[in-house]
Formats: C-alpha cells, sequence, structure tokens
C-alpha cells in the first residue's frame, strides 16, 4: 500500500508511523495527566498501573512509550505497514480519545 517514490520510501508507510508515534506520545502525556489528576486506579492497564506504582508515573509511561515506539519503528522497518496503521487507530480509539474525553469533558 501508498506510493514509493524515487527514494523507496512508502508514503502511506511513513504516515502510518507518524500517527502511531504520536499517538503513542499524546497516550502518554495524557495518561500523566489523568493519573495525577485523579489517582493510579483510572489507570485501565493494570501493568502499567503496577509500573508506575513501582518506580513512579513519569518512569513508567517513558519506559512503555518509547518501547512501544521502538516496537512501531521495527514494524515500519519490516514493512508491516498495515499492522502499524491498525495499531495508530486502535491507540487512538482506546487510548487518545477516551483520555480527551475524560480530562476535558468531565
Amino acid at each position: 500500500m501508498g506510493t514509493a517514490g524515487r527514494t523507496g520510501r512508502d508514503i502511506f508507510g511513513d504516515v502510518a508511523l507518524l500517527v502511531f508515534l504520536i499517538a503513542q506520545a499524546s497516550d502518554g502525556v495524557l495518561t500523566y495527566v489523568g493519573v495525577s489528576t485523579y489517582g493510579l486506579h483510572i489507570e485501565a492497564n493494570p501493568l502499567i498501573g503496577w509500573l508506575m506504582s513501582l518506580i513512579g508515573q513519569g518512569a513508567a509511561l517513558a519506559t512503555v512509550k518509547v518501547a512501544a515506539g521502538f516496537f512501531g519503528i521495527a514494524l515500519h522497518l519490516s514493512a508491516v505497514h498495515r499492522a502499524v496503521a491498525i495499531l495508530a487507530a486502535f491507540y487512538l480509539a482506546v487510548a487518545v480519545f477516551p483520555w480527551v474525553a475524560i480530562l476535558f469533558y468531565y
């Protein structure tokens, strides 16, 4: 999928990766604000909640978001662009948009 230019780049893959990385960063920031505002119990992912209780909110979120970013980049470099796009849409739908709703509309 996508259009490969003279450089062999895949525009679809590049856009998918960019959206994925922005979704990860947004989820990290919004999660930090949400947990700081409402408490650790608001974090829906028990593994991330557990990691936050062990090493702190900022360190835990930085760790998991950097790891997710590296995995997304690895998928991109493996030309699995459709998977990166699906993961980007998934994170927007189940992480970023719910945090926006909680933080800005409730």
